[in-house]
């Protein structure tokens, strides 16, 4: 049995002081963190709870909104202002897990959640680089079908899990972190680490951050978008492709345009190239395929996912289809 402590901070200073008395864990809704720590690969000595840090929804002094880390996902999807001006990020949150784990889950550990990959959570019988630095990767000519096709390394070819980021990296968030040298905010699209040579690190938080609100700027895309994702189930199933997007329209053409996939990749996927290449386009499926084709010039498919490429074509153009009412 694994020993640990607990302590529930009321404030942001609080947990940043009893995390450098104890040697920590952060601990939001759980939902994650105690399955990892069920399975014995996340043994932290202590948990510090954080639960009562802010869960405000508000708009922000910029006009945004400013989301406290400790919202529960469910209370996010359904709070009006994200409805109606980031109805993306609702949708997202809602194809994700189920409506238990959401009432659990919090933005901050949605941020903080690790990759669900099978050869990750078998401790007993496979070899994982991101649980055992050095272990070896057996998702490399094993089952592969979830795994990444842009973005992964020699060392770890795992996708990102999480619905609600890829929403979050097509809305421009920043994450605003709180930690022993102070605060600063992290541009989502920066936030998740890719794997290179250290997959066991998932993000840039330094040792001790605690990451306290996400902020999403004023956005006339974020009015206009919505969240796509393809699995194998109806329900409670991790993406093989997911697309948030959203575009401003003139005269009928894509004038700007905010797309993020999700399952593709070892972190939320922003597709800057294929933005490019379809700003001031018509949203044609000649349009999508040339911007995808774009996007993912450096895919490296494997045995069980070379699908996910033409997958990515199809779940884009069908998004672009609703916002736009015009792929064709």
């Amino acid at each position: 049995m694994m020993p640990v402590t607990y302590s529930r901070a009321a404030t942001a200073d609080e947990a940043l002081r009893l995390a450098r008395e104890t040697g920590h864990r952060f601990l939001g809704g759980g939902t994650n963190l105690v399955d990892l720590m069920r399975q014995m690969i996340e043994r932290p000595s202590a948990l510090v709870d954080v639960t009562s840090l802010s869960d405000a929804i508000e708009v922000g002094d910029d006009g945004g909104l400013m989301i406290g880390a400790a919202a529960r996902n469910s209370a996010v999807a359904a709070h009006p202002l994200v409805r109606s001006r980031y109805p993306v990020l609702a949708r997202a949150i809602l194809a994700g897990a189920s409506g238990q784990i959401r009432n659990m889950a919090t933005v901050g550990g949605n941020l903080m959640q690790r990759t669900r990959c099978a050869y990750f959570y078998d401790r007993a019988g496979s070899r994982c680089n991101k649980r055992e630095p050095g272990a070896g990767c057996d998702a490399i000519g094993g089952f592969n079908r979830y795994h990444a096709i842009i973005g992964a390394s020699s060392n770890c070819i795992t996708t990102h899990p999480s619905d609600m980021c890829v929403a979050l990296a097509a809305l421009d968030a920043r994450i605003h972190v709180s930690g022993p040298n102070g605060e600063r905010t992290i541009a989502m699209v920066d936030f998740h680490r890719l794997p290179g040579e250290r997959p066991d690190l998932d993000t840039l938080l330094e040792p001790g951050e605690l990451i306290v609100a996400v902020a999403l700027p004023p956005s006339a895309l974020a009015a206009r978008s919505t969240y796509r994702k393809v699995r194998d189930r109806a329900s409670y199933a991790f993406a093989l492709v997911s697309v948030a997007a959203g575009v401003t329209m003139k005269d009928g053409r894509i004038e700007d345009i905010r797309i993020a996939f999700g399952g593709i990749a070892p972190k939320p996927w922003r597709a800057f190239r294929a933005e490019e290449a379809l700003r001031g386009q018509d949203a044609t499926q000649d349009a999508v395929e040339a911007a995808v084709a774009a996007e993912l010039a450096d895919a490296v498919p494997l045995a069980g996912n070379t699908f996910k490429i033409e997958l990515a074509k199809r779940t884009l153009a069908a998004v672009l289809a609703d916002l736009t009412g015009e792929t064709r």
